[in-house]
């Protein structure tokens, strides 16, 4: 028996989609025929994103967003359902990263992280979440979806990223506790832990040398692609994963068992 995944119907938020992984995540999502909203700060990126998106066919909105923001979150969200609808599914993706010891971590350091990565993560999942449990009371049928981007690097410490793996390891856990409270109205909420992939913004030093030694103790001497997530993004924001709830699934090609 086969299971064909459609989203027709569905609107689904991307945050941090202005790049990277988040742009990749909203055009698999709209090739599976939802809508998707485009969410970050650089609108002038969303824009070229939105015309891709509907160049192949797609549908695609967009709203501005500072996830460091709390003021922004809240308009970037009403405006979304304003613009689109109601949420179906979000994906909570925009990520920050620094690269130093942690002696040398400052405050603004420390802040600039934890500010996008664990605060900001938790207040965007948290005002989708008031809204999509509103309707849940109204319709107990309706099914969400939240799947919150972790990382590898939140399940082992690694070198020189501490206070990223630190916010990483925050989102694991505050994906487990939100699953454990709004499993009841049928939200399901689960994250994905990406190791090393390969994207525009970390091209440059895997070009290097230290990226290149890097790559090399890696599992299988290489890096990840944006495309090897797709079937999981689409199982965990799929209707079909209704038995997946505080899932935390490593796509790091066996890095975390090394």
């Amino acid at each position: 028996m086969g299971i064909e995944v459609n989203f027709e119907g569905k609107i689904a938020l991307v945050t941090g989609a202005s790049s990277g992984l988040g742009a990749r995540f909203a055009k698999v999502l709209a090739q599976a025929g939802a809508q998707v909203v485009l969410a970050a700060r650089r609108i002038d990126r969303l824009k070229e994103l939105r015309a891709e998106i509907e160049a192949e066919g797609g549908a695609a909105h967009m709203v501005q967003l500072d996830v460091s923001d709390y003021a922004s979150i809240k308009s970037a969200i009403a405006h979304a359902e304003t613009e689109a609808g109601p949420i179906d599914i979000l994906i909570n993706n925009a990520g920050v990263s620094t690269t130093q010891r942690l002696l040398d971590v400052t405050p603004d350091d420390y802040a600039y992280v934890m500010d996008t990565n664990q605060r900001g993560a938790f207040f965007v999942a948290q005002e989708t979440a008031k809204r999509m449990v509103a309707r849940a009371k109204g319709d107990p049928k309706k099914q969400h979806r939240i799947v919150n981007i972790a990382s590898v690097a939140g399940m082992r410490a690694l070198p020189q990223i501490g206070i990223y793996c630190m916010s990483k390891a925050a989102v694991i856990q505050m994906t487990k506790a939100m699953a454990l409270e709004w499993g009841k109205y049928g939200i399901n909420v689960n994250a994905i832990c990406p190791g090393y992939i390969a994207t525009e913004i970390n091209q440059s030093y895997f070009d290097s040398e230290a990226g290149r030694k890097l790559m090399s103790m890696l599992p299988r001497n290489r890096l990840g692609q944006p495309e090897d997530l797709d079937g999981l993004l689409l199982l965990l924001a799929a209707e079909e994963s209704r038995f997946l709830n505080g899932a935390i699934v490593s796509a790091d090609d066996g890095m975390s068992i090394q």
